[in-house]
C-alpha cells in the first residue's frame, strides 16, 4: 500500500466515520484492517496479523508490563506476540483532548516496551477540525498547528533505546479534507454537507510543521511501513 492507497482507506474511513458515527468501530475496521492486510503482505506467512477488518476481525490482548491491552493490531510470530501498532484517527474536538492523546499514546507505549515489545503509533489528523458543544453546535474550527506537532518534534528526537515511552516508529499524519462551500454551524449539517460529496478525496496536508528526525514520520506511510517490516524482520 503506497500513500495513494493509504489516502483512499483514510477517505472510506472518513465515509464510514458519516455513516455510523463516532461510536461505531465500522470506521476501524476499515483503517486497520486495511494497514493489517498490508503488512500481512510485506511479511511472510509465519507472522500473523490481529486486527479488525482483517481475516478473522479480532484484536489481541498484548500483556503489558503493568497492565493488559487490547491493542489495535497486534504482530505475532508463531503465535507469540512479537510487536504492537496504535493507531489513533482524530476527527473533531482536538484542542481540548490534545495532551490527554499524546500522553496516554506515551503510557499506553511505555506499558507495553518495558515488557520488551517494540509498539507502533500511527496518528492521523485534519489540518481542520470542527470543535462541537454538547449540543452538536460548532463553537469553532481548529487547525493542527506547529504548537500542537511540537511535542511530535521534540519524540522524534528521542533515544528510544533509553526512553520506553517513545515508540518505537511513530507515523504522524496530517490530512486535508476537501472544503465545504455552504456555512456549516452545527454537527448534522457537517455530516450532511460532506455525505452528498459521492466521492470524498482526501489529501495530504501541505503544512509545514517543522524538521522531524528519526523517530516520527511525518506523512508518508510507505516509509512508516518499510520501517517497521525492516525493523520486525531484525528482532
Amino acid at each position: 500500500m503506497n500513500n495513494q492507497q493509504f489516502l483512499k482507506i483514510i477517505s472510506l474511513s472518513f465515509k464510514k466515520f458519516l455513516e455510523t458515527g463516532s461510536r461505531s468501530n465500522e470506521k476501524l475496521k476499515i483503517l486497520h484492517g486495511a494497514i493489517a492486510n498490508d503488512l500481512s503482505q510485506r511479511l511472510d506467512n509465519t507472522f500473523q496479523i490481529c486486527s479488525l477488518g482483517f481475516k478473522e476481525g479480532r484484536e489481541a490482548k498484548i500483556d503489558g508490563r503493568y497492565i493488559d491491552k487490547v491493542v489495535d493490531i497486534t504482530i505475532k510470530k508463531n503465535g507469540s506476540t512479537i510487536a504492537g501498532i496504535g493507531v489513533k484517527f482524530v476527527m473533531q474536538n482536538y484542542s481540548q483532548n490534545s495532551n490527554n492523546y499524546f500522553e496516554n499514546m506515551l503510557g499506553e507505549t511505555a506499558n507495553i516496551r518495558c515488557a520488551q515489545i517494540p509498539y507502533f503509533q500511527i496518528f492521523i489528523i485534519p489540518e481542520k477540525l470542527p470543535y462541537y458543544d454538547n449540543n452538536g453546535k460548532i463553537t469553532k474550527w481548529e487547525s493542527f498547528t506547529t504548537h500542537n506537532a511540537l511535542k511530535y518534534i521534540i519524540l522524534s528526537k528521542d533515544d528510544i533505546n533509553q526512553l520506553l515511552h517513545t515508540p518505537t516508529k511513530t507515523l504522524l499524519f496530517v490530512i486535508k479534507l476537501p472544503d465545504i462551500e455552504q456555512t456549516i454551524a452545527t454537527r448534522s449539517e457537517y455530516i450532511s454537507s460532506y455525505s452528498k460529496i459521492e466521492e470524498i478525496v482526501v489529501s495530504e496536508s501541505l503544512n509545514s510543521y517543522g524538521q522531524f528526525d528519526n523517530s516520527v514520520i511525518y506523512n508518508n506511510y510507505e516509509m512508516f511501513a518499510q520501517k517497521l517490516v525492516y525493523y520486525i524482520l531484525s528482532l
